[in-house]
């Protein structure tokens, strides 16, 4: 398979393929969007909206690769058939040697290890680049993501100029970067 392709199963037994994420994704994202709970936008994007904007989608699905990068976990179609079930997203700031990231994983396959597999991608990706640092910002009442960022060798902050959210660090350079440092060989 091209690189940061693999297939992933899914405990259930359901087969997805973790890609990179492509502009013909823009409509299926926006249509699954529709799909996700108030809870899981909230989450993700820090406030409420009933729909993913068709720029926005745009936007996300056409990452710069000088600085930025972006996988999917979906059905194993062609992009723009594809059901997709996951995305996760790093982007370095402004010449920095730090990324941010977010992540979103569909009620329908949460719990199932997707998370935690596309979050080492990034992780791997991040490493690969040669960044210091891998962080976002998480609402600090969602515990599945605090969980899973601290398993993989996070630090948990505040964030100091927003209550209601945690700063998670991961120093790549590190020993305690490198404790949470993924195997490179799928999951499953």
């Amino acid at each position: 398979m091209p690189p940061w392709h693999e297939k992933f199963r899914l405990q259930d037994g359901r087969e997805l393929l973790i890609r990179p994420i492509r502009h013909e994704d823009a409509a299926p994202i926006r249509g699954g969007f529709l799909l996700l709970e108030p809870e899981q936008i909230r989450r993700r994007f820090l406030t409420t909206m009933a729909e993913l904007p068709a720029e926005q989608a745009a936007r996300l699905c056409s990452p710069d690769p000088r600085s930025e990068f972006a996988l999917v976990a979906a059905e194993p179609l062609p992009p723009g058939e594809a059901l997709v079930g996951a995305v996760a997203r790093a982007r370095v700031l402004d010449g920095a040697r730090h990324a941010e990231y977010a992540i979103l994983v569909s009620r329908f396959i949460v719990g199932q290890g997707v998370g935690r597999h596309l979050m080492r991608r990034l992780v791997k990706w991040a490493r690969s680049r040669k960044l210091e640092q891998l962080h976002g910002e998480v609402l600090d009442d969602n515990q599945p993501m605090l969980q899973l960022v601290r398993s993989l060798g996070f630090r948990v902050l505040p964030a100091h100029d927003a209550p209601g959210l945690a700063r998670v660090v991961l120093d790549l350079g590190t020993a305690a970067g490198k404790a949470g440092e993924p195997d490179l060989v799928p999951a499953r």
